[in-house]
């Protein structure tokens, strides 16, 4: 019974993790380039008191074995990296990426590189483009001051329409990066990642090349999650944590029997 009352607590364990993960996919449903994520679980150690296979009289051996479970954990939470929806809007240098797989490229305070799907761009006080929080879009792009207009081609090509000038003029050409494993990458937050062993290294080309999507000037890409599923999934949560709540109840009532014998 000591057994049961610990293999329930994981599974209660487990699903507030559960519970974590949907709340947070819930809490994020307006954040643009969000990625959903999933809790996935997997069993515990195992008490073997009879091993499948064993042998027994009459030359033949046990179908089954005796195997009894100790409880479960979550194990692991990988981002569904498929697109968000689209909205359209009027700002010039809001951007979407026309695909998976894909990130726009930022450069961290540390310097090092972030990854984000997010595509809502401003310009900082020199003309330089950067994201929300302020970090440099890699490449690092300046529009000129004199810039009346800003135009950015389905092959990442940004220019600009100068005052008195009839040309666009090119000012930089954006890059993505894209990742082997998308699921490895380490959210950081901001709605950036970072890459990790396990996401492989960033693969850089330019839109609508060698793979790679292309882009879309007056959209942002929204968030993936649905919130129906999410629904569904907490309820999911909520009653299995009450399963195993109930699995403790009856295991403190076997105790409480066992306790209350007498001679």
């Amino acid at each position: 019974m000591l057994r049961s009352l610990w293999t329930s607590a994981s599974g209660m364990i487990a699903q507030q993790t559960h519970l974590d993960v949907v709340t947070h996919n819930l809490a994020n449903v307006n954040t643009q380039g969000y990625k959903k994520r999933r809790a996935d679980f997997e069993d515990l150690l195992y008490q073997i008191y009879r091993e499948p296979g064993a042998p027994i009289e009459g030359g033949s051996v046990v179908p089954t074995g005796v195997q009894v479970g100790l409880g479960t954990r979550v194990t692991a939470t990988p981002s569904f990296m498929v697109e968000g929806n689209y909205q359209i809007t009027d700002g010039p240098l809001d951007w979407a990426i026309d695909g998976e797989n894909a990130y726009f490229q930022v450069t961290m305070p540390d310097g090092s590189i972030g990854y984000t799907r997010s595509g809502s761009w401003q310009m900082d006080n020199e003309g330089q483009i950067v994201s929300e929080d302020g970090l440099l879009l890699e490449p690092a792009i300046t529009v000129p001051n004199e810039a009346e207009s800003i135009q950015l081609s389905p092959s990442g090509v940004v220019s600009v329409r100068i005052a008195g000038e009839t040309e666009l003029q090119e000012i930089g050409q954006i890059e993505l990066a894209r990742f082997v494993n998308p699921s490895g990458l380490r959210a950081v937050g901001d709605r950036l990642f970072v890459e990790t062993s396990a996401s492989g290294e960033p693969i850089v080309g330019v839109p609508g090349e060698d793979g790679m999507p292309q882009l879309r000037q007056n959209v942002v890409e929204m968030s993936n999650v649905q919130v129906v599923e999410e629904m569904v999934e907490m309820i999911f949560a909520q009653r299995a944590y009450e399963a195993n709540s109930k699995g403790i109840q009856t295991a403190d009532d076997l105790l409480r029997i066992a306790n209350g014998l007498k001679r």
